[in-house]
């Protein structure tokens, strides 16, 4: 059974850090249960259908760690879950807590917690990429650190930019069920050449 935080357009990957604050008493319950226990809980998005207090679920979430975790003078959680494993989400059990648990099936997503090194995106991939990543982020007035985006993993780039840039649920769900790193950085590119089509502006080519 996993514990389950639905949260629309929050998205975790694995390897990734995502920090949360938690202020509901429910999730609260939720977060003391987890840590004492196995730390893991997982993320997940909702989709049409069900009531307001209890809405469908995605297919696809992602189980993480609670790596970080502080509590504030008035009573909220600040933690920092990173992400493990992806998993289809099974039956939901009846459980009498005021959070929702399912069943979790990681065997679809085993290569999440192999080891290995990622592959390189051919250099006019990464050209067309910075470019398209260049004209999104200058269109929505959002900056990163260009020097750290040229000398970063793709793997940690491509993970990172998913994670943190704000593309609808929809778009976050559809980079969390690309099967493979080289099928979320075509995804995450698509993504970022619609949004910003219309800009002139060429970005550098990441090394």
């Amino acid at each position: 059974m996993l514990p389950v935080f639905p949260l629309d357009g929050a998205l975790v990957l694995p390897g990734g850090d995502l920090p949360l604050q938690i202020f509901e008493p429910r999730y609260l319950n939720m977060i003391d249960d987890v840590m004492a226990g196995d730390r893991v809980l997982g993320m997940i998005q909702t989709r049409a259908g069900g009531d307001r207090e209890r809405p469908r679920l995605t297919a696809v979430g992602c189980a993480g760690r609670i790596t970080s975790y502080a509590e504030t003078s008035d009573g909220r959680y600040l933690v920092t879950l990173t992400g493990v494993c992806r998993f289809d989400a099974g039956e939901e059990l009846a459980f009498n807590t005021p959070y929702r648990q399912i069943r979790a099936r990681y065997d679809r997503f085993e290569a999440d917690l192999a080891e290995g090194e990622a592959p390189l995106a051919p250099a006019a991939a990464r050209k067309r990429f910075a470019q398209a990543l260049k004209r999104y982020l200058n269109r929505r007035e959002l900056d990163i650190d260009w020097e750290t985006a040229q000398t970063a993993p793709l793997e940690a780039l491509v993970n990172s930019l998913s994670m943190g840039l704000p593309f609808e649920p929809a778009e976050k769900q559809a980079l969390l069920e690309a099967p493979t790193l080289a099928s979320r950085f075509e995804t995450l590119a698509t993504l970022l050449e619609i949004d910003g089509e219309d800009g002139d502006d060429e970005g550098r080519a990441l090394q």
